[in-house]
């Protein structure tokens, strides 16, 4: 096979592009260098407070993980905390613990703890509605959907999340927020002016989980507008410094510098697992404890239950709540989800953290989730039985 982005410059058949950089076999490479081709906007951590991650190391074998599990998912880097120590840690496709990697939707977790930040100090209140923020969409589907309905994905907005779709709407977005090439003689478009074409809703806000990317890059406009600031600078200033990430992130913007809150985010491995220790440690005082709480008991299961993503986890007792995924029962389990295999779970109550990247081929494979979910479940019971 031609190898990806080698010499000067680059053979064609290996070159990667803004035209194929989320395609297999082009991912590989795309997923750690998402900066050379879409611009980025710096979520700058402080090298003077990284919080500290000993080592506790374990063998492959000795997780009792599914044999070739690692292979047959794509992993581009696995990291499992349990205790606050790392227990594995795996690296493959030439990334490294300092290399960046697209978070894609996990992204969209990260908002999730923004928005608990700003709704304890009292500048963002997710009851309030979304046009109070943002008038300029009171003529949208938008109209009458409150903060909290975007947050939870219960905005009644009609957009058809289809990863594989080579026309309509999900297009039009991905061209606007930088993520896909023009073709020749379009006009530029930008991320804050396209949600003025989503006019039409769907149903009424506050019903079924209806999975909707654009609705959480409506909320990074939403926080900008409430905070008075940058996007990438409150996520550095309120969350990556205090919680001590080891190394500076990044969040791709469109041409007009607006983020992409919605699967933007490229960060390590190990810092990604830190926010999953954030949070068993309770949000440090960084992320309110209580906004943690109400991610794992308050979301609405029936509303779940009458979405489509419900289908990927078969007879799973599950909820959505502030951006992030819910496995229920008396010792939660909350996880994001990326698509092409982008994963944070985190049992609280075993001090367990698992970070994963990937580079499916697939968007979303069901195969894939399931063999990810058997991995995840299968070190629950391990470290259940070892306490």
């Amino acid at each position: 096979m031609t190898r990806l982005m080698h010499g000067f410059p680059p053979a064609p058949e290996g070159q990667v592009t803004l035209a194929n950089w989320r395609t297999a076999p082009f991912n590989r490479w795309a997923f750690q260098h998402v900066r050379e081709i879409v611009p980025s906007a710096d979520i700058a951590h402080d090298p003077a407070r990284v919080s500290p991650l000993p080592e506790a190391l374990a063998d492959l074998s000795s997780l009792q993980l599914e044999p070739g599990f690692l292979e047959a998912t794509d992993t581009d880097a696995l990291v499992i905390l349990h205790r606050g120590r790392i227990v594995f840690e795996h690296y493959a496709n030439g990334m490294t613990a300092a290399t960046p990697h697209i978070l894609m939707s996990v992204s969209k977790s990260l908002l999730g703890l923004l928005a608990g930040i700003l709704a304890a100090r009292g500048v963002l209140d997710p009851g309030r509605p979304v046009t109070d923020y943002v008038p300029e969409l009171a003529a949208t589907a938008y109209r009458g959907a409150a903060v909290r309905q975007l947050l939870d994905m219960r905005a009644g907005i009609d957009f058809d999340e289809d990863y594989l779709a080579t026309a309509g709407e999900i297009i039009e977005y991905r061209k606007a927020t930088n993520w896909n090439p023009l073709a020749p003689g379009e006009t530029p478009t930008d991320l804050r002016s396209y949600f003025g074409r989503l006019t039409r809703a769907d149903g009424a806000h506050g019903g079924r989980f209806h999975y909707v990317s654009p609705n959480t890059d409506l909320l990074g406009w939403v926080i900008e507008r409430a905070a008075h600031a940058r996007y990438a600078e409150l996520m550095s200033e309120l969350l990556w410094r205090p919680m001590g990430a080891g190394h500076s992130a990044y969040i791709t913007v469109d041409r007009l510098g607006a983020p992409r809150c919605a699967g933007g985010v490229c960060a390590t491995a190990r810092d990604l697992a830190r926010v999953g220790q954030l949070l068993v440690e309770g949000g440090r005082r960084i992320v309110p404890e209580s906004w943690i709480d109400d991610i794992a008991a308050h979301g609405d299961p029936q509303a779940w239950a009458a979405g489509s993503f419900a289908a990927y986890y078969p007879g799973a007792a599950m909820h959505y709540r502030d951006k992030w995924y819910v496995l229920r029962g008396a010792a939660p389990l909350l996880f994001g989800m990326g698509v092409h295999g982008q994963n944070l779970y985190v049992d609280r109550a075993l001090q367990l953290v698992v970070a994963k990247f990937s580079s499916q081929a697939q968007p979303i494979d069901a195969h894939r989730i399931a063999l990810t979910t058997r991995a995840v479940e299968r070190l629950r019971q391990q470290f259940a039985g070892a306490a």
